[in-house]
């Protein structure tokens, strides 16, 4: 019995290994994408911080005019949140959709599903490493907003973080269903651009005047790091039922998301267009 015992536990001890070796791989790749290309990277970032200049400045040109910059300080504020927010789940998105879709035009992708982990676990590692870098971003372009406003916003870790990571799992699952249309369309580019434009929309709904919105992605997550970075709330100050919302919200998109994903690619393998475009 104990040499069964120790023969379990040497054995999990190597899938423990493996899954971590897995995911620094995913990891290695994603961070080679960025500083290989870093002509790519750094207009990335210039092209985010250009539009959020134009629509900062711009705002504050207008309100000048009209001589409401007073009242339109706290809209700053919020905008900068949005902002934030809105860099990191286009990260998270396109991040994940064009992936998927590269490995396909690489004809790779087929060699993910022979992964001795099985494609899940590929796919898991995947999303870990694309959180990291939506975050890596959303770290990059808020202090050059704070610094360009002047404006002061709390940032606690402990709060943002979790926050951050539960409204962009839903984004993730998102990520996955475009990815799968991919999978058997193809060329779907033109409707996954029209997504960012609603990501704007999502993040920006008046959750106080119509409490149903809550249940949409990234909606619940969007309101309560609102609070979080502009008030001050910490993240153990939230009601529970705001809590249980965000958590339900980041679980069954995201797991929705990659059930269709894995509904598509099974339907692309039956017609034989997995890796074709």
């Amino acid at each position: 019995m104990s040499y069964g015992s120790e023969g379990s536990n040497a054995a999990s001890d190597s899938d423990v290994a493996g899954v971590l070796t897995l995911f620094a791989a995913v990891l290695r790749k994603r961070v080679l994408l960025l500083v290989r290309y870093p002509m790519n990277t750094l207009a990335q970032i210039v092209t985010v911080y250009l539009f959020f200049a134009v629509i900062f400045f711009g705002g504050k040109a207008a309100a000048g005019s009209i001589g409401a910059a007073s009242a339109l300080s706290g809209t700053f504020g919020g905008l900068i949140v949005g902002w934030f927010l809105w860099t990191m789940a286009l990260a998270a998105y396109f991040s994940l959709a064009t992936s998927i879709t590269r490995e396909a035009q690489w004809g790779t992708l087929e060699q993910l599903y022979m992964s001795p982990y099985g494609f899940g676990a590929v796919m898991v590692s995947s999303v870990v490493a694309y959180l990291l870098e939506s975050m890596l971003w959303g770290a990059i372009i808020l202090p050059l907003m704070l610094v360009t406003t002047g404006q002061h916003l709390a940032v606690d870790l402990l709060t943002v973080v979790p926050i951050v990571v539960l409204t962009l799992l839903p984004v993730v699952g998102i990520g996955f269903v475009f990815a799968g249309l991919a999978l058997l369309y193809k060329r779907i580019e033109n409707v996954s651009q029209l997504m960012q434009f609603v990501l704007i929309g999502l993040i920006a709904a008046p959750v106080a005047d119509f409490e149903p919105l809550r249940y949409l992605p990234l909606v619940q997550g969007s309101a309560m790091l609102q609070r979080a970075m502009q008030n001050g709330v910490r993240l153990w100050q939230f009601p529970a039922t705001d809590l249980a919302i965000l958590v339900a919200a980041a679980v069954g998109y995201c797991l929705f998301g990659f059930y269709v994903f894995t509904l598509a690619a099974r339907r692309a393998r039956r017609q034989g267009v997995l890796g074709h475009y």
